[in-house]
């Protein structure tokens, strides 16, 4: 078996990897298009002329600017953390699929406000909008990754989920360039930084008339007792009669999981809070808190939301020079994310991927805090001519990139979407959400003084949470691959981490040929096969 060769817990048909599921992850990957636009635009849009001329930035102290700019950013991220949690009670209530549609009218509500905003009504009406549009993109952010994830097929669930990822960076691209191209072709005006404002809805719309179509997760029906119509879900997302050998499995590897988690954990919505007190339940919910801190302590977020500051700090000088380097960082990041998608997350799998972009990142951030130091780039006004280290330090920028886009800015959500158990699933990730936008917000708050006060020490900073993030993946996080989600709590039993994901998938193969062959000749039923995996979980308690 190949390194770059898909792995199957089982014999699969060729029909479940078909367009209706890969079609379904798409629609609601609309989402993280809005999520990646926000997080791009916004740090070009208050670098824009027109915006610094409107509101008066350029009569602000360095002080005040910064806390205004830390303000307008962070407000989004505060709301995305509330958003995420909300999630939690909206899916455990109403399900994926409408809670999709809740979170991106609220989106759309803010959007809407903030184009309302003007020089004589100030930036309440942004503010105001960002909160909005941040519980908007919070929710969104929870339920999208669980969703995919109960509707993918084990070998290809980390492509699956990396749509999700996908569609962040396209909307990051287009965050990045688009001030860059109206800078260039519309002169300075109310209507120039308006406009990036209002392509926020676009998105928006695509996911409130997509998300008409989508099915609802079969596995959330399956735990609100709608059998049959959970049943008819899935076997339009396999593209499998009801009869077919495959899908009996599944539902019946569903039932004995639920059944597990009945017995466990309990039903209801306060139930995944009290199983909190299992130690093996919190150590997943810190795991998945941990790999976002980590995330975010690469400095991704303080690129995406101040890029024009991080480049003036490497010697980049010029508004649409910042904005050119901006675009070209988005699309580095867009290039990398696709092939981190079709051929790295379910081949490479996710502890190698984060192991190496890690170790990749903080050598090249060490580079650039050296150069900076050495140097002193932001400090030549007069030429504006890139010296040869600062040529070198653009290109460790990038080399950082191509490091951490297919490693440390995707992973993070697969695994947290994959590695709960179906009763505590949701609450999982809201918990994982609600820790990235935590993160987020400290990071997009204190990024602005963080430049003021440390300089080329900001990129020191990162480079050592790297690091530490490499020691963190090889001794606690177990690769996921091809892992079905109800074989998730046996994979976290086994240490040590580095072996856990091979045993697993021995133990399900030694399984599936005991199942396929009791099956064979034996008139296997779907009711049958229920009552004997149930069984086989009530003797194992």
């Amino acid at each position: 078996m190949g390194l770059f060769t898909l792995v199957e817990d089982r014999p699969t048909p060729k029909a479940v990897y078909n367009w209706r599921v890969y079609t379904c992850a798409a629609v609601a990957s609309f989402a993280s298009c809005m999520i990646g636009y926000d997080s791009a635009f916004i740090g070009t849009t208050l670098a824009l002329p027109s915006f610094v001329a409107e509101f008066g930035f350029d009569k602000m102290s360095k002080d005040h600017l910064a806390l205004t700019k830390a303000n307008i950013v962070s407000v989004y991220q505060a709301g995305a953390f509330f958003g995420s949690l909300f999630a939690y009670a909206t899916s455990y209530h109403l399900g994926r699929r409408k809670s999709l549609w809740i979170f991106v009218t609220v989106f759309i509500l803010g959007a809407g406000l903030m184009l309302g905003a003007n020089s004589a009504r100030g930036l309440g009406l942004i503010i105001g909008g960002r909160v909005l549009a941040g519980i908007g993109v919070g929710g969104a952010s929870n339920m999208v990754p669980i969703y995919i994830s109960e509707l993918a097929p084990p070998a290809v669930r980390g492509r699956l989920v990396g749509i999700y990822e996908a569609g962040w960076q396209i909307g990051g691209l287009v965050g990045f360039w688009i001030n860059y191209g109206i800078s260039e072709h519309l002169a300075p005006s109310h209507t120039q930084w308006l406009i990036p404002f209002a392509v926020q809805l676009i998105p928006a719309g695509l996911l409130l008339f997509g998300s008409i179509w989508i099915k609802e997760s079969p596995r959330w029906l399956f735990t609100k007792g709608r059998r049959e119509e959970a049943l008819k879900n899935l076997c339009w997302i396999r593209n499998l009669p009801a009869d077919d050998l495959y899908l009996i499995e599944e539902v019946a590897a569903i039932d004995a999981g639920l059944e597990y988690e009945r017995i466990h954990v309990g039903a209801g919505f306060w139930k995944p809070f009290a199983a909190l007190k299992q130690k093996k339940v919190l150590w997943r919910f810190w795991l998945g808190g941990m790999l976002f801190l980590f995330q975010n302590g690469s400095g991704i977020n303080a690129i995406n939301y101040y890029s024009p500051t991080v480049f003036k700090s490497i010697g980049i000088q010029g508004t649409n020079t910042g904005f050119l380097t901006t675009g070209i960082f988005g699309v580095v990041k867009t290039i990398v994310t696709f092939i981190w998608l079709l051929f790295l997350i379910d081949r490479l799998g996710r502890r190698k991927l984060l192991m190496i972009g890690a170790t990749g990142g903080s050598l090249c951030m060490w580079f650039i805090g050296a150069y900076i130091k050495l140097s002193n780039p932001a400090a030549n006004v007069k030429n504006t001519k890139l010296s040869s280290g600062g040529i070198a330090a653009i290109f460790f920028f990038y080399l950082w990139t191509a490091f951490y886009t297919p490693s440390w800015n995707g992973v993070p959500w697969v695994i947290n979407s994959e590695m709960f158990s179906q009763n505590t699933r949701s609450l999982g990730q809201a918990s994982a959400a609600a820790n990235n936008w935590f993160w987020n917000f400290i990071i997009s708050r204190f990024t602005p003084q963080m430049f003021l006060k440390m300089e080329y020490g900001v990129y020191f900073f990162f480079a050592s949470l790297m690091i530490i993030s490499v020691v963190f993946v090889y001794f606690f996080i177990p690769e996921t691959k091809s892992i079905p989600l109800e074989a998730m709590d046996r994979l976290f039993e086994i240490k040590p981490v580095n072996k856990a994901n091979k045993q697993v998938i021995a133990e399900l193969r030694e399984a599936e040929d005991e199942f396929r062959h009791d099956a064979e000749g034996a008139g296997l039923s779907l009711e049958k096969t229920k009552v004997s995996r149930i069984e086989n979980v009530v003797a194992d308690v």
